[in-house]
């Protein structure tokens, strides 16, 4: 998504505070008899966003709610999509996964195995507003809560669930409430659940990726299992700081020579609007001039051949390695366009 011209970037709302905002609503029609036009919730941070509804429905003991996800200027799959919440008395607090949200399988994840995905934050949001409602009203606080997102188990398939063992659907996310445009902080986020997973299931070596072609390489290279793949992108500082902090024996890091050679040459976010390749330095570690004046890593790596490559597959784990730590072992798998592999430190 390109940045909308002459404005500053908007913010959005997380499915979670859209499912808080939902309950609150159902909520309101079950225990105080009236749909309200629009709900306000309160967010982690004290912010107050109103939002309206998208949907409203009752019958035997029940409500349901819908609100539309909106994203801000982030470009979020689930910008977009109806969040659901159909609420009924019951003893207790109770959440349930509707149609579109996951199930979690596996352990590592703030939630354990069995439970819906919806994340602790939201769920601390949701028991607030049960309690708040059910203060007002004079009601027991105690309700069963079914999350629902329309078409979430396709959207599911463009995020890191079905790797992270969440099944069936997305998850119900958020720390803040808010979706910061173009952040960083979610990848991140996910690709420390991607370690957590993997650490959990007891793998010994796992590898991160820059892009899909690298990551199908160096999986069927060294035969591992989805789980052990971390979706890395270009957060390669993200994904060997936290590594340092909660180690795994081993990590290979595959990539595309053009964004290696950045890591070689000390870079720890790979993207292009980040990080640039020197080619100066890349000329100096082939001794071959004639490369300071190529416009491209892959374009130096065509003239230079297999000398650059190692090179700059050497370097990369030596920086790799220091981010890293003592206690993990840093392998490299360097790759052309086509995924072949031509430089390899293990």
């Amino acid at each position: 998504m390109a940045r909308p011209p002459n404005r500053d970037l908007r913010r959005g709302w997380t499915t979670g505070a859209c499912a808080t905002a939902a309950l609150k609503a159902a909520l309101t029609r079950l225990w105080g008899g009236a749909w309200p036009d629009s709900v306000s919730i309160t967010l982690p941070r004290g912010e107050t966003p109103r939002f309206a509804l998208s949907h409203r429905a009752d019958g035997d003991g029940w409500t349901e709610a819908g609100i539309i996800k909106d994203a801000g200027d982030d470009p979020d799959v689930t910008h977009g999509a109806e969040i659901r919440v159909r609420v009924r008395d019951a003893d207790a607090v109770v959440f349930r996964a509707g149609e579109g949200v996951g199930t979690v399988t596996k352990p590592g994840l703030p939630i354990p195995p069995g439970e819906p995905a919806i994340n602790p934050v939201p769920r601390a949001m949701m028991d607030e507003v049960v309690a708040d409602l059910a203060m007002t009203y004079g009601k027991h606080p105690g309700v069963e809560i079914t999350i629902s997102v329309l078409g979430g188990e396709t959207l599911a398939r463009k995020t890191w669930n079905p790797r992270l063992g969440i099944e069936g659907g997305l998850s119900i996310l958020g720390t803040t409430g808010i979706v910061r445009p173009f952040s960083c902080a979610a990848w991140i986020a996910s690709i420390h659940r991607g370690i957590d997973v993997a650490r959990a299931a007891g793998l010994t070596h796992v590898a991160g990726c820059t892009g899909a072609t690298s990551e199908r390489t160096v999986q069927h290279h060294l035969d591992l299992p989805d789980h052990a793949m971390l979706d890395m992108g270009d957060f390669v500082g993200g994904l060997l700081k936290y590594l340092r902090r909660h180690p795994v024996p081993r990590i290979t890091i595959g990539g595309g020579i053009g964004k290696l050679a950045k890591l070689a040459q000390g870079a720890t976010d790979l993207h292009s609007g980040r990080s640039q390749a020197d080619f100066a330095q890349l000329a100096a570690w082939t001794d071959m001039p004639e490369l300071e004046q190529v416009t491209s890593v892959l374009g130096a790596w065509e003239i230079a051949g297999d000398p650059l490559a190692e090179a700059i597959a050497r370097r990369a784990q030596e920086q790799a390695q220091a981010l890293a730590g003592p206690e993990i072992t840093v392998g490299i798998i360097v790759i052309d366009r086509a995924g072949t592999i031509v430089a390899e430190r293990t």
